[in-house]
């Protein structure tokens, strides 16, 4: 705590390098020797406060669709001593936080870049995070996953927790059918779609949507299709309320 100056956040950051220090040797334990050399990875040419400032920036440019500033800020960071460990997290996130199915490749190309990371090293692996900044920076952007994710919590969070639908259960082990387990379940991929129209939700919820889709990039289209096939399945059982209908 003394080498950190009292600051918890600086503190956080040392450790998270010596642990990534740590298990790139391929021990389970921090050692004095991975703590030394976290240090010396932050004493980056810039103070605590604008090493903050920087990545707020840095994110905050890609998810501005500006390539050019996040080269920029990508640059100051590894040009800072920055541990480019940690700009590759920042990516990971990024890829699903702002870019999301919008760009449904932007989390495997922010992937890529970590792992070339580790794999290929400094400071060869600058290369792979720039291509990562500009690919991120050039996708159409979306949200909606952590904004649906948010919606889901908010739901398990605040709403009575109801049991899994019987049709759901597990079926597989023995004694499960005499329970019910797995009555009524319906396998998709015996449907000529690939698709049919079940409940998948518990019936404190059922029939709620939490993924909003984006407005941009590959996601509308998959959402449309989404859509229309709820729509058609809705159509065939109205038809079939119908004819029960008029049969009566």
């Amino acid at each position: 705590m003394d080498r950190s100056e009292g600051d918890a956040r600086h503190l956080l950051t040392v450790l998270e390098v010596a642990h990534a220090l740590a298990v790139e040797a391929g021990r389970a334990t921090i050692t004095l020797a991975d703590a030394e050399s976290a240090l010396a990875l932050r004493s980056v040419r810039y103070g605590d406060d604008e090493h903050y400032d920087v990545v707020s920036a840095f994110i905050k440019s890609i998810r501005g669709s500006d390539p050019d500033a996040g080269l920029y800020w990508l640059a100051r960071m590894l040009d800072a001593g920055e541990d480019p460990r940690f700009v590759a997290r920042r990516l990971v996130i990024l890829a699903s936080e702002d870019v999301g199915l919008a760009e449904p490749t932007a989390l495997l190309v922010a992937d890529a870049a970590a792992r070339a990371v580790e794999f290929v090293g400094m400071p060869e692996a600058q290369l792979n995070l720039a291509q990562a900044v500009v690919h991120l920076a050039l996708a159409p952007k979306s949200n909606s996953v952590k904004a649906s994710l948010g919606r889901a919590f908010d739901a398990v969070r605040h709403r009575r927790a109801g049991p899994v639908p019987v049709h759901l259960r597990d079926a597989s082990y023995r004694g499960a059918r005499v329970l019910g387990h797995g009555e009524g379940y319906v396998y998709p991929h015996d449907a000529p779609e690939g698709w049919v129209p079940q409940e998948h939700l518990p019936a404190e919820v059922a029939g709620e949507r939490f993924y909003v889709p984006g407005r941009h990039g590959a996601e509308p289209a998959r959402y449309e299709a989404l859509q229309e096939r709820r729509q058609a399945a809705e159509g065939r059982r109205q038809g079939r309320r119908g004819a029960d209908g008029g049969d009566g």
